[in-house]
């Protein structure tokens, strides 16, 4: 049973001048996880924000658990969970306080609210800083606290916005031992992310999203078969780089790709190990001694970079100076 659809969505802003989003079709079956990635400005938070009511689409369609979004907004966010990209929380209250509150605003009772606020700083291990207010919380503190208030009624349904962003790599750890946690009970998630580690760890399946539409979709392994297969990477003396590309070339049967200023030659190979055991042997007769030999696998990265024309890491530098140089005009 499909628990996410959207059909064609459509989203523009500045009278229609910027498209977010142009005829988005996107799917997420019941208990599993879509790992949504693309470059900051493709679509990911219009498509979570139109998906969790918090926003209409100009067209198209979409329901949630088989509700319309558009049409009972209510009905799905009773069933919904979500968390943004920056701790929705209030930072003069305690942890607990928070819970409650969020609680209290769901329609829960008192008594509901507190036993439901106590099972998730447990849950959340979180339960020796309850009674401190959330400006002395550590920046993993607040994204679990944050979490964990998106879970207040237990929600069939769950959005997660970038939720490791800023954090440290404990903190990123730390949360993906709770996401893990939750999707073994059977939430249903789509977790939008700018670490493509992020996605290959959680996601069941990933949609690569550019200007507004889904452009490949599929497990983390079958995106990275459409890359390419293995490669054979070789780190040589800088004297050696000539003699060496000429055995990678003979070898493999393919031109290799050569990194100057790291000294490394890479090329594909089609039957894996043993491309590299003919490559060592090779070279030994040659009399080259690689500095470092290693047969890789394309990367979710490879994926990135082949499918949007760049890395991950450049569209992210990218967002950052542009939001920079607006904060500088202010």
């Amino acid at each position: 049973m499909k628990s996410i659809v959207a059909q064609g969505l459509v989203k523009t802003y500045r009278n229609g001048q910027v498209k977010a989003l142009d005829g988005l079709n996107l799917d997420v079956e019941e208990g599993t996880v879509l790992g949504i990635l693309g470059p900051n400005g493709a679509g990911k938070t219009t498509t979570v924000r139109i998906l969790a009511t918090l926003l209409q689409p100009d067209s198209g369609h979409a329901t949630v658990g088989g509700i319309d979004v558009v049409k009972n907004p209510k009905a799905v966010r009773e069933i919904i969970g979500l968390s943004g990209q920056y701790a929705a929380v209030d930072e003069t209250l305690t942890g607990w306080d928070n819970l409650v509150m969020f609680g209290r605003l769901y329609h829960l009772s008192s008594k509901a609210a507190e036993s439901r606020a106590t099972e998730l700083l447990e849950q959340f291990s979180l339960t020796e800083s309850a009674k401190r207010p959330i400006k002395t919380y550590s920046g993993g503190m607040r994204r679990r606290l944050d979490l964990a208030a998106s879970l207040i009624i237990r929600p069939k349904v769950l959005f997660l916005d970038e939720p490791t962003t800023g954090l440290d790599p404990r903190g990123r750890m730390e949360m993906w031992n709770v996401i893990e946690k939750l999707v073994k009970e059977g939430v249903t998630l789509l977790l939008t992310t700018q670490y493509l580690d992020e996605a290959d760890q959680l996601a069941d399946e990933i949609a690569v999203i550019d200007h507004g539409k889904v452009i490949a979709r599929g497990t983390s392994d079958e995106l990275k078969s459409e890359v390419g297969g293995e490669r054979v990477e070789i780190v040589v003396a800088e004297a050696d780089l000539i003699r060496t590309r000429e055995v990678i070339d003979r070898v493999t049967g393919a031109k290799s790709n050569l990194d100057e200023g790291l000294r490394k030659l890479s090329a594909p190979v089609s039957n894996g190990g043993q491309s590299l055991i003919e490559v060592v042997r090779e070279l030994d007769a040659a009399n080259i001694h690689p500095l470092d030999i290693a047969m890789k696998r394309p990367s979710l990265d490879d994926v990135f970079m082949s499918l949007t024309g760049h890395a991950a890491e450049e569209a992210i530098a990218e967002e950052t100076a542009i939001k920079k140089k607006r904060g500088a005009k202010k």
